[in-house]
């Protein structure tokens, strides 16, 4: 056999975009079936827990691709306008038909201001802090959004038990530090920070904030963009 040359790194990233894609057809489907059989499925626990791994997985997946394409420095934010509130809506009522089904209450508390950001990228962090949070909580997520000291401020709160001591902190992650043998989460602080760090003004840079309290008083994350 000769030997070849080749970028596994590429050919796993290829893989990865195929789960990707086919993943979100799956919950499309899932969605879709919710909808159509709602009296007999909204609020079964094994189609319930089908629905939130299978997004966990996809959250997974868009992680990784991101990560990789920031490890081949072809990650950018395409940074835009957009109006906060609106935003949040629209990403949360993707959310909606899982947190009906498990009873979840999610509210959004946004000031009606503009922000500046790519809006994929902040679309896959918010997607995997909602995703955690629906892991963690007892039965209130809240969404935030206001300006302070001059940046962006986006939060996911819940009324669960909170970060441990270990996972609160602020500003950015370095990949090395990072314990992966608790799970997934430390893959999406990661990729949250990185993609935090992307957004940047002058000297100043964006990050990631975990934090306890909050008007829930549970779990707080937040993502600060100048």
């Amino acid at each position: 056999m000769n030997n070849q040359n080749i970028d596994f790194s590429m050919v796993l990233a290829s893989a990865v975009h195929d789960m990707k894609n086919s993943l979100g057809m799956l919950l499309n489907s899932l969605d879709e079936l919710r909808s159509e059989q709602q009296h007999s499925l909204g609020e079964s626990p094994r189609f319930n827990t089908l629905q939130y791994e299978a997004e966990r997985m996809h959250n997974d997946l868009v992680q990784l691709l991101g990560i990789y394409r920031l490890g081949e420095n072809n990650l950018s934010a395409h940074i835009e306008e957009h109006f906060v509130p609106d935003f949040l809506s629209e990403h949360l009522a993707r959310h909606t038909p899982l947190l009906e089904g498990l009873g979840i209450h999610c509210s959004i508390e946004a000031d009606d201001i503009n922000g500046f950001f790519d809006e994929d990228l902040l679309t896959g962090v918010l997607n995997n802090t909602i995703n955690n949070a629906i892991r963690y909580t007892r039965k209130k997520i809240r969404l935030t959004a206001g300006e302070r000291e001059g940046y962006l401020v986006i939060g996911v709160e819940d009324d669960g038990e909170g970060y441990p001591e270990s996972m609160q902190h602020a500003g950015t992650l370095n990949f090395k530090s990072l314990d992966f043998k608790s799970g997934s989460t430390s893959l999406g602080l990661f990729f949250a920070s990185s993609v935090a760090r992307l957004h940047s003004e002058g000297d100043r840079s964006g990050s990631i904030k975990l934090h306890n309290g909050g008007s829930l008083g549970g779990g707080v994350f937040e993502i600060w963009l100048p």
